[in-house]
């Protein structure tokens, strides 16, 4: 393969990658992330309504603008719509998601996931995006659920903690063990086991929340022996 294909796989494979990145897998993180641009826009809305009506006041009290009044308005108008867009959308960390609000549990662990989806294998990827399924008929749940119940303790390890802590056991093996079979299974295959239990999980847990059985949420560890004996085990070899 000459240099010349070797840079365009590169770069292709990174405008793929970047294609990955911005595809959301629920609706749950796109509501966050609108909600994040509205409270922008409204303080860039407020500021610079703060800044024509002292304008307004300055130039009817003390004296008119003039041209360059108004050009030093508008320069600062810019300034302000400038400073309030640049707020970054505030991205979670893993180490952030278990002790994430109830109510938006769903929509940053999609958010997540989203960023991490494009450093799994294809299978894996697939997975996630039913997992954003399943978080999304989920969400509506946690609305209402008290975070006194022990439902809510449950929800809140299964989505925050064992779901993030599976993908990231993964991604810390190197790259070139993923495919090597250990215990008679490759990283790549427990992942996406764990991860097909998980979507179970979660799909069970909206159903029951949805029929308010709470009782049948108490933590299940029967699929966290696949993420201990399989991933964390890999992991350590």
């Amino acid at each position: 393969m000459s240099e010349v294909d070797k840079i365009r796989l590169s770069a292709e494979s990174a405008i793929e990658r970047s294609r990955e990145r911005r595809r959301p897998i629920g609706t749950k993180s796109v509501a966050l992330r609108r909600q994040h641009l509205y409270k922008k826009l409204g303080r860039m809305l407020i500021a610079g309504g703060i800044v024509l009506l002292g304008a307004a006041v300055f130039g009817a009290l003390i004296q008119p603008l003039g041209f360059t009044g108004l050009l030093a308005l508008f320069i600062l108008l810019i300034g302000v719509a400038v400073l309030f867009g640049r707020a970054p959308f505030p991205e979670p960390r893993q180490a952030d998601l278990p002790k994430t609000d109830l109510k938006q549990l769903a929509g940053r662990t999609e958010i997540w996931l989203e960023a991490q989806r494009p450093m799994l294998p294809a299978p894996a990827r697939t997975l996630v995006d039913g997992i954003g399924v399943q978080l999304d008929l989920l969400a509506p749940q946690l609305q209402t659920l008290d975070p006194q119940e022990p439902a809510a303790a449950n929800i809140r390890k299964l989505v925050g903690e064992d779901l993030p802590e599976l993908v990231a056991g993964y991604q810390r093996i190197p790259a070139g063990l993923r495919t090597e079979a250990h215990a008679g299974r490759t990283p790549d295959e427990t992942l996406v086991g764990g991860l097909k239990m998980l979507e179970a999980e979660i799909g069970s847990a909206a159903r029951n929340l949805a029929a308010g059985e709470l009782d049948k949420l108490a933590t299940r560890e029967r699929y966290l022996q696949l993420k201990y004996q399989g991933i964390e085990g890999e992991d350590a070899a």
